[in-house]
């Protein structure tokens, strides 16, 4: 055994040591889940804790008018603000970026604990709670051993992964600047995966999540004289045919696109004819090539058929691009994930049918975004009610972060 194998299992031993503060921070913000991209409950606690390590952090994000707008549209509320943490350790260059996300879903709990939400209809059913708690345990692993550090770390603490955007509220406040990235890594967990295994995928490992919101202005009237209106329920039938079609043919079927609508809304009784009318449509693709064809294609159909029936509209659209995972990073970063979880509990479950918005990193930056189970197969998966996780493996979390940091560093010297 090398000295490098005795430092990197000497990782998973801090891990250990500091396992009772990860599943307390866990259980914490489990407790106290927050919404979008206003969180300032979480974000006060991440900085407190940051604080009580002697980590410098800042706050993070900005959302501009137009973003705030859009996600009233689509019936958010109303956010103003994006509570984003980074924090810094080491310094000089390179930079490695270790990112975790950090809202709730807006679920009742229905798993019986005594750490269960006491925020009602508000649940952290996708497991960032325990992203964070793990960031935090690497964090203080990564402190204590600072002056080892081959150049920065740099903690993202992110809102809004839920909602597509929060990642790209913090790229465009800097997050990737002063110092400048050269890589990141994140972790995703699941409960319905093997405990402590990890899923390691080369290439494209989550969908691109495309939502148009179309709101169809017609002219109302009585269901009698319907020569008289400007019908917005029937103008939205036909959209709903139409965009459901468009990638039927439009598109090559190996492509593994999707288009649904989610939601349509118009009129109050059977004897009015609605002014207005809204259809909610929702497309997913792997392929870049369909995707871009598709969302210049979208916004054509919507024009042509609304106009053909003498409507109007607007089009309230959303863009999270796929996640790409870069196959040299992997490589490079792959001894270090072996030394913490075991080369026999590696595999590759191939990639993942819904969207994440660390996806804007990984456009930007060489990106690796690893699964780790925290269960078992049969389990709740996320975003289900009575989701839960086995609070054991989160140390394995924060080791990888840790030692996936201090390896790329010291690798990059060599």
């Amino acid at each position: 055994m090398n000295a490098n194998s005795i430092n990197r299992i000497n990782f998973f031993e801090e891990a250990r040591k500091y396992e009772k503060q990860i599943i307390q921070d866990r259980r914490y913000l489990h407790q106290h889940p927050e919404l979008g991209f206003d969180l300032p409950n979480t974000q006060k606690y991440i900085r407190q804790r940051l604080d009580e390590m002697g980590i410098e952090n800042k706050p993070c994000g900005v959302v501009p008018e137009e973003i705030t707008k859009k996600y009233e549209k689509a019936g958010f509320g109303t956010q103003e603000h994006c509570t984003g943490v980074v924090a810094t350790i080491g310094k000089g260059e390179p930079c490695i970026l270790l990112r975790a996300d950090m809202d709730a879903l807006p679920l009742e709990e229905e798993y019986e604990s005594e750490y269960k939400s006491k925020n009602p209809g508000k649940m952290h059913a996708c497991g960032h709670d325990s992203h964070v708690a793990m960031l935090l345990g690497a964090a203080k692993i990564l402190k204590d051993h600072e002056e080892e550090l081959q150049g920065t770390v740099k903690l993202m603490f992110q809102p809004g992964e839920e909602w597509g955007y929060g990642a790209k509220l913090m790229i465009d406040d800097g997050v990737l600047e002063n110092p400048t990235v050269d890589a990141a890594f994140g972790i995703h967990i699941m409960p319905d995966q093997e405990a402590g295994t990890l899923s390691v995928h080369k290439g494209t490992l989550t969908q691109a999540m495309d939502t148009y919101i179309i709101e169809i202005q017609g002219n109302g009237g009585h269901s009698s004289e319907p020569h008289k209106t400007v019908d917005a329920n029937m103008i939205m039938n036909q959209l709903y045919t139409s965009l459901n079609l468009l990638y039927t043919r439009e598109v090559d079927p190996r492509a593994h696109v999707t288009f649904s609508v989610g939601a349509m809304s118009g009129g109050t009784v059977t004897n009015i004819i609605p002014d207005k009318a809204v259809l909610q449509g929702n497309m997913r693709s792997f392929d870049q090539k369909s995707r871009d064809h598709l969302c210049s294609r979208i916004p054509e159909m919507v024009d042509h058929v609304v106009k053909a029936w003498r409507g109007e509209y607007n089009i309230v659209d959303f863009h999270t691009p796929t996640t790409h995972n870069d196959a040299d990073f992997i490589d490079e970063i792959m001894p270090a994930l072996e030394a913490v979880v075991g080369k026999d509990n590696i595999g590759d479950l191939g990639a993942l049918g819904g969207s994440e918005d660390f996806s804007h990193i990984s456009q930007a930056v060489p990106s690796a975004f690893v699964v780790l189970g925290t269960g078992k197969e049969g389990e709740p998966p996320v975003h289900n009610p009575r989701m839960h996780q086995k609070e054991d493996v989160f140390k394995y979390g924060a080791a990888l972060h840790a030692n996936v940091a201090m390896e790329w560093l010291k690798a990059q010297h060599k």
